[in-house]
């Protein structure tokens, strides 16, 4: 091993066994990697594999449709259900779109919630792709229930009570996200997913077959995150940083064109965007302040608000 790669910071993957084996443990070092990285990588997760596949077989389906097809599940307006073509997407600050399309579900909700005054309800393809619904949906819960635990783990790392987190994003307007990188035959000014932040609370991240993810560190470095197989890769997004007073940080990440022997393959992967309640004020935790790290938030702002604002910077909205 060269000394360059010797000194590489690493993300060091984190068991999900100690989840039930040795908590306090487990939230000391999954908070210690958000902290130190704002990534995480969780092996041993149990989700069951086949079923991961399963969706995301069905995901490769919808995406192989012709376009006409897939354009039947455009809403009209947004984009935080159903289908999103390819070059619609554009990083903030970027002129660039970004080289994907994509395939939203979000939360189902009750008869008469008021949330659906801003929450559509999703869209399936069951008449092109009969298995989508089942598949997919599934994956959805499996996600919103990890993504639970995960919080637990950051609550008592973060000094506060486990389940802090529970009723602050039981009706969030959390997104699972299937992508489809379609392969990139020629260099260009657009990459698959230009240098961004996360607007949510947290990401899960399953799938990524093809590499491509990178990670902004500390000292201006791109990170390669080459998660082992099967292993969930979880990131800290703008909101809780904002509720955390950055403690937590929400890192700058890519997904950077393949190597030339890998431009003939797409890449598929299964983002799932966990999100506060529209309604939850986020309001910066009082143990995030000190003399030293003063608020950098005096102003609070409800997490739909804080959504559309940046939705539209992203022009999904």
């Amino acid at each position: 091993m060269s000394l360059a790669h010797a000194l590489t910071p690493h993300i060091a993957p984190v068991s999900f066994e100690g989840f039930s084996r040795d908590f306090p443990h487990f939230s000391n070092t999954l908070g210690g990697s958000f902290e130190r990285f704002g990534f995480a990588v969780i092996s041993d997760h149990g989700i069951p594999q086949a079923r991961i596949d399963a969706a995301i077989a069905a995901a490769k389906t919808f995406f192989a449709l012709p376009e006409a097809q897939k354009l039947k599940y455009k809403l009209p307006v947004g984009g935080q259900r159903g289908y999103t073509p390819f070059g619609v997407e554009t990083a903030k600050g970027e002129v660039n779109y970004d080289l994907k399309e994509f395939w939203h579900v979000g939360r189902d909700l009750p008869p008469g919630h008021p949330y659906r005054s801003h929450m559509a309800d999703n869209v399936w393809p069951d008449a092109d792709v009969a298995e989508f619904h089942e598949t997919v949906g599934w994956l959805y819960g499996a996600l919103d229930a990890m993504g639970l635990k995960v919080l637990e783990a950051i609550a008592v790392y973060l000094g506060l009570d486990r389940h802090f987190f529970d009723p602050t994003v039981d009706f969030g307007n959390s997104i699972l996200r299937l992508l489809h990188y379609p392969p990139v035959p020629f260099d260009g000014p657009h990459i698959r997913a230009a240098a961004h932040e996360d607007i949510n609370v947290i990401t899960l991240l399953l799938g990524a077959e093809e590499a491509g993810l990178e990670v902004l560190d500390r000292d201006g470095q791109w990170l390669a995150v080459n998660p082992p197989p099967g292993a969930l890769v979880c990131n800290i997004g703008d909101m809780l940083q904002r509720l955390t007073n950055h403690r937590l940080p929400s890192t700058t990440h890519r997904v950077v064109n393949p190597a030339p022997e890998r431009r003939g393959f797409a890449r598929y992967s299964t983002p799932f965007f966990l999100h506060f309640n529209s309604d939850y004020l986020i309001k910066t935790l009082p143990n995030c302040v000190d003399a030293s790290h003063p608020d950098r938030y005096p102003t609070p702002i409800t997490a739909n608000d804080y959504l559309q604002e940046r939705l539209r910077e992203i022009k999904l909205a």
